[in-house]
This record gives structure tokens, C-alpha cells and sequence, in this order.
């Protein structure tokens, strides 16, 4: 799910959708307008799911879509070679998530608490509570 906003309201931070993969914003630099043109917005971003740098230019006024984050808690149940079986801590619903980079794969176990994030019907594990 994503809702439309205007690129004027982005900044350093905040996500957006390029070329439909959700990115956080690592750079945003506006240029002045011109004799017969409008002001544009130059960003740069980096993946979510998958570490890529995007860039985008287009006018300021411009509307973009930012991604809807939703952010739960869920308990490790179980270590698979690609992967991690997680179980919401509210609905008790259990499902897998690729396995997160090595620092945090490190601190994975069976019991262990984490806070993962669904954005366009993926997955995410971002950090071990605790």
C-alpha cells in the first residue's frame, strides 16, 4: 500500500517508491527554477529490500508515491538456510523473511524477539528487541 505526496514534502529520511521498490531518502537537493521552467528536485536512495542507489529528478511540485510502513513485533521461531520463520507477537500469525544482513542474523535465535516491517507485501527483519 502507498499513498501519494507531494516530492516537496520529502526530506533526508523519509521513504518514497522508485521504480516500484520502496527506498529511504539519502540525499535530496533542489535546484532553482529557470527562465521557463520550474524548480526541480534531484534524489538520491538506497533499497530497502535490496541496497540498490536509485536516483530520481523530476519538478518539485511533482506528486510521488510513499510506501506505507508497517512496523510489528515478532518472535524468532525458527533458522532456515535462506530464511527465518517469525511469528507476530499480536495475531500470532507465523511467516518467513529473507534473512536480514550478518549483524543482525548473528543475533538470531529461536525465542528471540524482533521488530520486522511489511512495506508493498514484503518483509523485513530491521532490528532484534533487547
Amino acid at each position: 500500500m502507498s499513498k501519494p505526496m507531494d516530492l516537496r514534502a520529502l526530506k533526508v529520511g523519509s521513504y518514497i517508491i522508485i521504480d516500484g521498490e520502496p527506498c529511504r531518502v539519502m540525499d535530496y537537493t533542489k535546484s532553482k527554477p529557470g527562465k521557463h521552467g520550474s524548480a526541480k528536485a534531484r534524489i538520491v536512495a538506497v533499497g530497502v529490500f535490496d541496497e540498490a542507489k536509485r536516483t530520481l529528478v523530476k519538478p518539485v511540485d511533482a506528486q510521488v508515491e510513499v510506501p506505507i510502513i508497517e512496523k510489528r513485533g515478532g518472535q524468532v521461531i525458527a533458522l532456515l538456510p535462506a530464511a527465518v520463520q517469525v511469528m507476530d507477537l499480536e495475531t500470532y500469525e507465523i511467516l518467513e523473511a529473507p534473512l536480514p544482513e550478518e549483524e543482525i542474523t548473528s543475533k538470531l535465535a529461536s525465542g528471540i524477539e524482533v521488530e520486522y516491517w511489511r512495506i508493498l507485501g514484503r518483509t523485513r527483519i530491521m532490528r532484534t528487541k533487547g
